[in-house]
């Protein structure tokens, strides 16, 4: 039996360390509130704690069609939070969270004894004071980790201070990483449900709360039976707390995981709008003081979601098929070759390897010896490559790697609305992940082929007042420029007879297109140069030399999109644009895009000519493909089809009464021909890529896409388009074979 001596000795002691210990704690709970052991956030920081938070790119309804960030994080209202996520969240993570004042006791003595082991479970509070200002600051130490402690007890008790539980409830969950890069419950809810937070179900918001334990561990996708016992766990906690009945707990844990998922790393369509977006706003940004990954900007643009769906599905249902076409009609030949002569291009992948970044590695470890780097170069290594059947993993050289990409076909589509200048759908290539490069944008140009021709047709009819059935010879002719003649042939060598300018326009006849050119005088080029400029093309892109008459320079299809939209728009041009607003975080307008520039170009006749004309190269002309076959597209469509010298680039111009669109598809290098041509040409090349996708645009009334005719102006004399009866020399020449004329 102890003596009382030693009892009193015990007691005395306990009370000394306990007295000691909490005087002690009180102690250095006060020097690290004023930051004798490192940096403590401020009051403006606990009054306004600052995240990373993304920037939205939202479509012409308010769909969000993709995001900028750093952390893909949206903050969310607590009115727009279900209240089943709140009530998991505490039956699961602090069911005294309503009750305590930062600090739970028994938590905190836990997390001292565990020093940041299992077992050491901090507040809501707590976690969210570590979320905000010390998720990246991981302590080395046991003494660092008590140290943090103490400071996230300080924070927790200021954060109770100045939030109400509600607020702090909701900034855990607007901060709280859920998976990778996804932050805060509105990025975790459309990633796995494609859904708001105020619409998740019990058993979906028990999913996601049941993450936090361990994110990668629990994530439904990739461990979805751990993700259901896990979900099951946050249920019965539910349960246990009186979040749930005993009934829905039993009808809930039966039912199966059911996701619908979104990846937060590619999120969104238009990937090639978005990082072309990207780049647009760069110098807006700077010139704000704005950082577009981590401010929470709302980008409004106009990109129709469903229409950029139906854009990507039409590429993503013709170029397999090219593909397949372009592969078998060159076998194992090299379709790389010179213009004129056809032969293959020597030399040619090595000077591809030559420009890549593992080339130039190589040379400065082995040296400027390309022969040794390039037999370095056709060792095979483990690789990815794209395939229309999805990626493949292989064994294949960096050379034959080379070689394989470039025969890899692409594609370029844009559609704009002609009356407001909006851009509606933007498809860039065929498949971002793989192929980075944009082929809308301005920069992407190409030779443009006979899709400039209407533009000369156009200056033609404006500036000499000509009609579509104004005749011309269909014979060479020959220009004088820089000391230079030039006099163009069609490719199948064919002349003779005079044509109306609607019958060259629809069959693309070069013979017609060089003698409208020629009408035009000895400055043709400039004058024409002058119209282009006037509906959007850069001028300095074009030479001045009468070749252009045949498309023989370089232009992106955003470009020719803009040109063509005043021929659907009564002869007003209207610059495109594809941005309407852009607002801060708070909804504050920070700067209004839909202000583009206008130029009356063509008179409402003249354009409405030119729309007819167009009409019949789809009716009876180089384009009449689209109207049968699989494609059978109906109602009042205008077209142009475009090809260029050796196949090397297949256009199609698509227009509606409300929509123009610009596809272009080739290989990414120029040398790269199409083989044939029947395979080698705008309609085949092209045009199936919009008449799969106006299809589906029309198909779908919600669209407002119209094939109605367009509106004639008011008092046109119909007769101009009749070009069935024309006289010369007192005969009546027979009608022009294309249906539609007149009509």
């Amino acid at each position: 039996m102890a003596a009382p001596g030693f009892k009193f000795t015990l007691i005395k002691r306990f009370w000394q360390f306990l007295i000691g210990g909490t005087i002690a704690v009180f102690l250095l709970f006060i020097l690290v509130s004023f930051g004798l052991f490192g940096g403590m956030p401020d009051v403006e920081d606990l009054e306004n704690p600052k995240n990373a938070l993304s920037s939205e790119i939202l479509g012409d309804d308010g769909t969000l069609m993709g995001s900028f960030y750093l952390e893909n994080r949206i903050n969310t209202a607590h009115k727009d939070i279900a209240p089943c996520i709140f009530n998991a969240l505490e039956a699961t993570e602090d069911v005294r969270f309503r009750s305590h004042s930062g600090i739970d006791i028994r938590g905190t003595i836990r997390a001292l004894v565990a020093l940041g082991q299992d077992g050491g479970a901090s507040t809501l509070t707590q976690q969210l004071s570590e979320n905000l200002f010390y998720r990246f600051q991981k302590p080395s130490s046991k003494i660092g980790m008590v140290m943090q402690k103490f400071k996230e007890w300080v924070i927790a008790v200021e954060l109770e201070r100045r939030y109400t539980k509600n607020e702090i409830i909701t900034m855990y969950l607007n901060t709280v990483p859920f998976s990778g890069i996804s932050f805060g419950i509105e990025s975790a809810s459309k990633e796995f449900f494609n859904k708001s937070p105020k619409n998740l179900q019990i058993e979906e918001a028990a999913v996601l709360i049941g993450m936090l334990k361990a994110n990668h561990r629990y994530n439904p996708k990739f461990n979805p039976d751990k993700s259901l016992s896990r979900r099951n766990t946050v249920l019965e906690q539910m349960n246990k707390y009186n979040f749930l009945s005993d009934d829905s707990l039993d009808l809930l844990k039966a039912k199966p995981i059911k996701i619908n998922y979104r990846s937060a790393e590619m999120d969104g369509v238009a990937q090639y709008f978005k990082f072309y977006l990207g780049e647009y706003l760069k110098p807006w940004c700077k010139k704000k003081g704005i950082d577009l990954y981590r401010s929470g900007l709302k980008i409004y643009t106009t990109l129709n979601p469903k229409l950029q769906q139906y854009a990507e599905k039409a590429v993503q249902q013709h170029m397999p098929e090219l593909q397949s076409q372009f592969n078998k009609s060159w076998g194992k030949e090299k379709p790389w070759r010179y213009v004129t002569t056809r032969a293959v291009i020597p030399g040619f992948i090595e000077s591809a390897l030559k420009r890549t970044e593992r080339y130039k590695g190589l040379a400065e470890e082995m040296g400027d010896d390309s022969a040794k780097i390039i037999q370095e170069l056709k060792k095979p290594i483990k690789m990815t490559v794209f395939s229309w059947h999805g990626d493949v993993d292989t064994m294949m050289s960096p050379y034959d790697s080379m070689a394989y990409i470039k025969k890899v076909l692409m594609a370029g589509f844009i559609a704009v609305q002609p009356e407001s200048g909006h851009v509606k759908a933007w498809v860039g290539g065929i498949n971002h992940k793989h192929f980075k490069y944009d082929h809308v944008n301005r920069r992407a140009r190409r030779q443009v082929g006979s899709t400039f021709k209407p533009i000369v047709y156009a200056t033609a009819i404006d500036i000499n007042q000509m009609s579509p059935c104004t005749e011309f010879p269909r014979e060479r002719t020959t220009f004088f420029s820089g000391g230079k003649e030039w006099s163009p042939r069609n490719a199948d060598g064919k002349s003779g007879g005079v044509w109306t300018m609607t019958k060259g326009l629809a069959l693309s006849d070069n013979l017609i297109t060089a003698q409208v050119m020629k009408s035009l005088g000895d400055d043709a080029p400039e004058i024409v140069v002058k119209f282009a400029e006037r509906v959007g093309i850069e001028a300095n892109r074009i030479p001045k030399v009468p070749s252009i008459c045949l498309g023989t320079m370089e232009l992106s299809p955003f470009e020719m999109a803009s040109a063509y939209s005043a021929f659907a728009n009564n002869g007003l041009w209207v610059e495109p644009t594809f941005l309407l607003r852009i607002e801060d975080k708070n909804g504050n307008i920070l700067e209004d895009f839909n202000q583009p520039k206008t130029d009356q170009v063509l008179s409402a006749e003249k354009a409405y000519m030119m729309f007819r004309m167009l009409e019949n190269v789809v009716n009876g002309g180089t384009g009449s493909r689209i109207r049968g076959g699989k494609y059978a597209v109906e109602g009042h469509i205008a077209g142009k089809t475009g090809t260029t010298q050796g196949s090397a680039d297949g256009w199609f111009m698509g227009l509606t009464r409300n929509l123009v669109c610009a596809t272009w598809v080739g290989a990414d290098d120029p040398t790269v021909r199409i083989r044939g041509t029947l395979i080698g040409q705008g309609a085949n090349m092209s045009l199936p890529i919009f008449a799969y996708f106006i299809k589906a645009a029309l198909d779908d009334k919600s669209t407002g896409i119209s094939a109605d005719a367009l509106d004639m102006p008011e008092g046109f004399n119909l007769s101009i388009l009749d070009c069935s009866k024309r006289a010369m020399g007192g005969e009546l020449r027979p009608p022009v074979n294309i249906p539609g004329l007149g009509e």
